[in-house]
């Protein structure tokens, strides 16, 4: 007979094995989020803060602030995905940037702009992004000295989180910056700049990178810089005498050559032979351009970041297209004579990657509704029009402005059409309109430049006053055209399904994206991002579709056109 004590021990031995049998089974997990040990490590970075604050006697100390700094990156690197990561980011952000204002070192700020950054990026929806957004305009503009890249930080915070309780602040400031619009110069006029000594070696700018991008009759060179400065370009004859080949070449002025720098590039394009670059004198790099054959060049420079660009054309494989004869002239219709014909369209998704553009308070991205309607008009086109169709990206992924011009000019597009939404700090503005290279024909233009060009409004009149000498006229009076035709298909298509579609008709200004194209170009500006109602339908696969549809219509609309142009008798 069992006794029932012992009965009772082994069932309780029995359940004490089965708990240590799971126990080592089981992996041991990390504390989540919102467990008590990551609300301790939070609660305890957020009273060293407290404490320092506190303190004016530890604000004097670098290691203090680090301590506190440390610990709330802490948290974020434990818990990215928690409850509280963006306030942690946002924290030592505000850090940094406290930190700067004793330390006076430009890292410790740099790494402020970082961590807001940050914070706008990974947490678009956090109470704290707006505020980080905000704080980028306040560093730009107090700290940073540049009340023109503050301008687009502070112009942000009014596009992207139109909700958020810093957009009154936004606003102010904005009105501010604008009423002190100050004296016009011309952005070769940049601020006085000391002279190179070796107390002021450390100021010097860095020429980061030189890119190209080559065509028979076209070549864009690019000189990256990591700040701006001044250059000047000058023309060489070539010297028999010193078997020289003619030359073009830049000297920039309070520079050194990067690290990464790759000093001589080869081209052999028919244009240039090869670019040449280093040190000229203490201070100044000399970028030299070896010319083969070219007609015309063009230098001009970008901002945010700062870049030169040097265009020239030649005429490469028109001569020999020239050299066949008056009787295949004749059979062609005058359009196709001057080089109207349209075989091949690039079509231009704007920003992508790194760059979301405008973006409204649900989370609706500008880069996604653009390559979603840049993928559908390009099918359309091959489709229905059976012509050729580039897109200058097919994923999210980021492309300079300049090389998305460089991209039509060297595959020699017949049209180039780059596609936007718009957007305004009054969320009650919509419409369509479609826009081509020129100086600004009214405020709310030169406002839509200064966003898409990531510049102030300021930059852009600075910019209209070179556009002249950049421009080819007859491009633009084609890029007119093309303009009008796409703008009346967008305004017939869309009304068919959907109300309230308002035709803001055809404008100019200057965006950095059609400068330097060499074929009809224009920028569309599909619908206003930052209206409820047209966000909505951004979003929407047909809406897409119907904008697609538009803008078909009015590249065949202005294909028909030129091609009716009838030629000599």
């Amino acid at each position: 007979m069992v006794i029932p004590g012992i009965i009772q021990r082994r069932r309780y031995e029995a359940i004490l094995l089965l708990a240590l049998v799971i126990a080592l089974l089981t992996p041991v997990l990390a504390p989540t989020s919102g467990s008590p040990a990551s609300r301790d490590r939070l609660k305890k970075a957020k009273e060293c803060s407290r404490r320092l604050q506190a303190s004016k006697k530890r604000m004097k100390y670098r290691d203090q602030w680090m301590r506190c700094i440390r610990s709330f990156e802490s948290y974020f690197s434990k818990y990215p995905k928690g409850r509280q990561a963006d306030e942690a980011l946002y924290a030592s952000g505000k850090l940094y940037k406290g930190l700067y204002g004793y330390s006076g070192k430009s890292g410790d700020l740099n790494l402020a702009i970082e961590r807001f950054r940050q914070v706008v990026k990974r947490f678009p929806r956090s109470r704290f992004a707006d505020d980080a957004q905000y704080k980028l305009g306040v560093i730009y503009l107090r700290n940073k000295k540049d009340p023109e890249r503050a301008y687009v930080e502070f112009f942000k915070v009014v596009i992207d989180f139109p909700n958020g309780d810093m957009k009154p602040r936004a606003k102010r400031r904005l009105a501010e910056l604008e009423a002190k619009g100050g004296k016009r110069r011309s952005p070769l006029e940049l601020p006085r700049i000391p002279k190179v000594t070796a107390a002021t070696g450390s100021s010097l700018a860095k020429v980061t990178d030189i890119r190209h991008w080559s065509a028979p009759d076209y070549t864009r060179v690019v000189i990256d810089v990591n700040k701006q400065i001044r250059y000047a370009g000058h023309l060489l004859k070539a010297d028999p005498a010193l078997k020289t080949p003619p030359r073009l070449y830049i000297d920039l002025q309070n520079a050194v050559p990067g690290s990464s720098f790759n000093d001589a590039i080869p081209i052999g394009d028919g244009l240039l032979r090869k670019i040449r670059a280093g040190r000229y004198k203490p201070g100044v790099v000399r970028v030299v351009l070896d010319i083969e054959s070219i007609d015309q060049h063009k230098i001009f420079s970008l901002s945010d970041p700062f870049r030169i660009v040097i265009d020239v054309t030649g005429a490469g494989g028109k001569q020999m297209k020239a050299a066949s004869g008056k009787s295949e002239a004749s059979r062609l219709t005058l359009a196709q004579q001057l080089g109207l014909g349209v075989k091949r369209i690039v079509i231009d998704p704007g920003h992508g990657g790194k760059d979301p553009g405008a973006m409204n308070s649900n989370g609706i991205r500008e880069k996604d509704v653009v390559l979603a309607i840049a993928k559908k008009l390009q099918k359309r086109v091959r489709r229905e029009l059976e012509l050729e169709a580039i897109l200058t990206r097919d994923a999210d992924s980021f492309l300079p402005l300049e090389e998305r011009t460089a991209l039509a000019n060297t595959k020699r597009a017949d049209l180039f059409v780059s596609i936007h939404t718009n957007a305004h700090k009054d969320r009650r503005v919509h419409g369509v309109s479609t826009y081509i290279l020129n100086v600004a024909t009214d405020a709310e233009a030169a406002r839509l430049a200064a966003f898409e060009n990531a510049v102030s409004t300021k930059r852009i009149s600075d910019l209209e006053k070179i556009l002249s000498d950049l421009m080819l006229t007859s491009k633009i009076n084609e890029s007119s055209r093309l303009a009008l035709a796409v703008q009346h298909g967008l305004t017939g298509e869309l009304p068919k399904k959907y109300s309230k579609i308002k035709n803001l008709g055809v404008k100019e200004a200057p965006f950095y994206v059609l400068i330097g194209a060499q074929m009809p170009s224009i920028m569309v500006e599909t619908s206003f991002i930052s209206n409820p109602r047209e966000a909505r339908r951004l979003a929407s696969s047909s809406y897409q579709d119907a904008v697609a549809r538009g803008i078909l219509k009015g590249i065949r609309s202005y294909i028909e056109q030129i091609e009716s142009v009838p030629g000599p008798g």
